[in-house]
Order: structure tokens, then sequence, then C-alpha cells
């Protein structure tokens, strides 16, 4: 944690995306928002993303749709019965919020008309900030995050997904870590670049880079 206070306002979220941070609820009910950037910062390349011939089968099962499901994919995030649950009514709000001014973006998984798993994260130029993923059928998730990297390597070089922090699952799928410094300056290059094709219909006014 680097700072706590300040509003989940729109231009302060995104002012502290440019900056690296991201906001997380401190953990108690009225204490103040924590603002983060981690030491040691989960990315995943976008040339690493591990893709099990079990992965790739269940690839073809599914429908990728981008930003058809938003709010629904916070609100299975925010699932108050998930392990480690941290998204509260502020954050859900806050990026609703955000998608609405076209700056948040989700990543669906479909299969049969129904919403199967997604993930849901801030698009600034070419950087993607993961917030949180969910699955209600078994690699629905990870099929979101393989169309968001392939929605990310759309032919401009040098985009930056951020995961936040490490896990066993985003690093069974190649996420790795790499030092703030290191991330500071990914973040410089990315930022400056253009937002994803797939992103640009919810695209705010002006363009989504820096």
């Amino acid at each position: 944690m680097v700072a706590i206070g300040a509003d989940l306002e729109p231009g302060t979220l995104l002012a502290a995306y440019r900056r690296g941070l991201f906001p997380m609820p401190s953990g108690r009910r009225g204490d103040p928002m924590a603002w983060f950037c981690p030491v040691r910062r989960g990315i995943v390349p976008l040339d690493g993303l591990r893709v099990s011939r079990s992965l790739r089968r269940a690839c073809r099962e599914f429908e990728i749709r981008v930003d058809t499901a938003f709010e629904e994919v916070v609100e299975a995030c925010a699932d108050r019965h998930r392990p480690g649950g941290w998204i509260d009514d502020e954050i859900r709000q806050a990026y609703v919020r955000l998608h609405r001014l076209g700056w948040a973006h989700s990543v669906e998984a479909w299969r049969d008309g129904r919403l199967a798993g997604g993930l849901y994260g801030v698009a600034v130029g070419g950087l993607f900030a993961g917030e949180s993923m969910f699955h209600r059928e078994r690699d629905a998730s990870k099929v979101a995050l393989v169309g968001l990297v392939e929605i990310l390597r759309d032919g401009v070089p040098g985009r930056l997904l951020d995961v936040q922090w490490l896990t066993p699952h985003l690093a069974s799928l190649g996420a790795v870590e790499v030092p703030r410094a290191a991330y500071l300056r990914a973040l410089a290059r990315a930022l400056p670049l253009p937002i994803p094709q797939a992103f640009t219909l919810s695209e705010p006014p002006g363009g989504g880079g820096a």
C-alpha cells in the first residue's frame, strides 16, 4: 500500500492507473480507500500466455463477446460467497461509471446464450489493467483471458496486461512478476499507444490514450 484516501471518481481512477496505482478497499466498512503499487507486479506477457491442449479445446466451446454484459460480469466478480471477495458497492459503482464513460471493459465467455465467465478491467491507451475474473462453467474465465490477450495482440506492439499480483492460478497461465520500476517503464511505453480496436465502440470522446 502506498496511499490511503481519495475518491473513486473517474478522473481520480484514470490518473491513478496512469501512475501505476490501483484501489482496493482497506477491509473495514467506513475506512478510507487503499491504493497499491506492488513492489513485485503481476503481468501477463502477451507472447507468454500458456494455452494447454485442454484450454485450446475449451476455447472452441465458447463465444467471446466484449462489453455486452459488463454489469453482470462485475456483479459476478463481486459475489460475496467467493473466497477472498473484495469488491464492495463503492468499487462496483465506480467501475460501472467508468464503463459508461468508455474506459472500463468486460471480456465475456458465452455458451448456449448464457454468460459462463469473464473478466473486467480498465483500458487506458495500450494498458489493460485487469481487475477481476469469474467463472460459472469450467475454464470459462481462462477462455475470457485468452480472448483478452488476442484483443491486445492486434498488431500494435508494446501493450501491457496488468494483473496486479501474481497468483498460482495466473502463474499457471503464464503470468510473471516484474519489479515495480520495470512495470512503470512498460506502463510509460504502453500509455501513448492506441486503445485496442475491440474496445473502441465504447471509447470516450477524444480517445483512450494518455
